[in-house]
């Protein structure tokens, strides 16, 4: 009986092992508007009416959107993707958006989004050895 026990957890921790080694780093990618909506959660604080925020919606959709599809193509080489020119590409990304968010952000909301709200919807690097 203790054997079964034993032999029925070992079955569940490997199958839940395998259920998050099949979707990636512990979970499934977010959609675009999965993203947008969590972005928009973040920003409640601010207050934005409503050509403000369908304007961060757009902005956000966009930015997100071309994430993927920079990703995607990236990707779609089959060998390791060039880290340096994907760096690149996403820097670029960034800077465009941010002007565009300055344009409908106050100085201190974009100050806040900056310091507070982006850093950790950033992805997290995980220690490769």
């Amino acid at each position: 009986m203790e054997k079964q026990i034993a032999l029925s957890i070992v079955a569940f921790c490997l199958s839940v092992g395998f259920a998050m080694a099949q979707q990636g780093r512990g979970g499934p990618r977010l959609t675009v508007a999965e993203r947008v909506k969590a972005v928009n959660e973040k920003l409640t604080d601010f207050k934005l009416d409503k050509n403000k925020l369908a304007a961060t919606d757009s902005i956000f959709t966009a930015y997100y959107s071309t994430l993927q599809k920079e990703r995607e193509t990236m990707m779609d080489g089959g060998g390791t993707p060039d880290r340096e020119a994907m760096r690149s590409k996403m820097l670029k990304l960034n800077i465009n958006r941010d002007e565009q968010l300055k344009q409908i952000f106050t100085d201190d909301q974009f100050k806040k989004w900056k310091d507070d709200i982006e850093p950790p919807m950033r992805p997290q690097r995980q220690n490769r050895q």
